[in-house]
């Protein structure tokens, strides 16, 4: 369903709940497709991606609510395995955060692309506004690589008309090379509850911008 038709079918509910005086305006559901950078690895309960960003959007206005659809281990083909049973019937709008584990494994950019493109095309269908989240790949698989597997976030938020944040890690960027380790785990690669915090600070009014577009 196009934006457009879904904006008629909310105003002809909206119509037929006033005239029988019976409104009840429900949040707005944000369906948050990732692996463990959604899920909340290795920090408290409710110190996660999607408690944080939540709290934040409700802080600055939002009527939201963030379903957290974060499998920790998961590639871009288990986020295309799941994401029809992850968006259920009521989702808004979508948050996709997927391709960390799948450039960890060095698996071929263009399966990451393929995978990534029908999650979008998924959403797009049920005519839900999306959102893109990028990541870079580290230069250790050589510059073909990077540039191909970097490539695949732009291209695909532009081909879907995605509200796009260029790089999860960006907030994190320390004053060198890097992120600032003080902001991570011990692992290297989850952020702690402070670095998830400078990530939906960062992130969180692109998140508002998505909202906007839920009609």
């Amino acid at each position: 369903m196009a934006y457009g038709a879904k904006s008629r079918s909310r105003k002809f509910l909206l119509v037929m709940l006033l005239s029988t005086g019976a409104v009840s305006a429900e949040p707005v559901q944000i369906v948050a497709l990732g692996d463990s950078l959604t899920q909340g690895y290795g920090v408290f309960p409710g110190r996660g991606f999607v408690p944080q960003i939540e709290t934040w959007l409700r802080a600055h206005g939002a009527d939201v609510t963030v379903q957290n659809a974060g499998v920790s281990g998961d590639t871009t083909s288990g986020g295309l395995a799941r994401v029809d049973w992850a968006l259920g019937d009521g989702a808004d709008a979508m948050i996709v955060n997927l391709g960390g584990n799948d450039v960890l494994r060095g698996l071929d950019p263009a399966t990451v692309r393929a995978n990534l493109d029908r999650i979008l095309a998924t959403g797009r269908a049920r005519g839900l506004p999306l959102m893109l989240v990028g990541l870079r790949a580290p230069r250790n698989y050589g510059p073909d690589y990077k540039a191909e597997f970097d490539a695949i976030y732009p291209d695909l938020a532009a081909s879907y008309d995605a509200i796009f944040f260029p790089n999860f890690f960006e907030p994190l960027a320390g004053s060198g090379p890097g992120v600032d380790q003080s902001l991570m785990q011990r692992d290297g690669i989850h952020p702690n509850a402070a670095g998830v915090t400078a990530i939906v600070e960062a992130m969180g009014p692109f998140v508002l911008q998505l909202i906007e577009r839920v009609e």
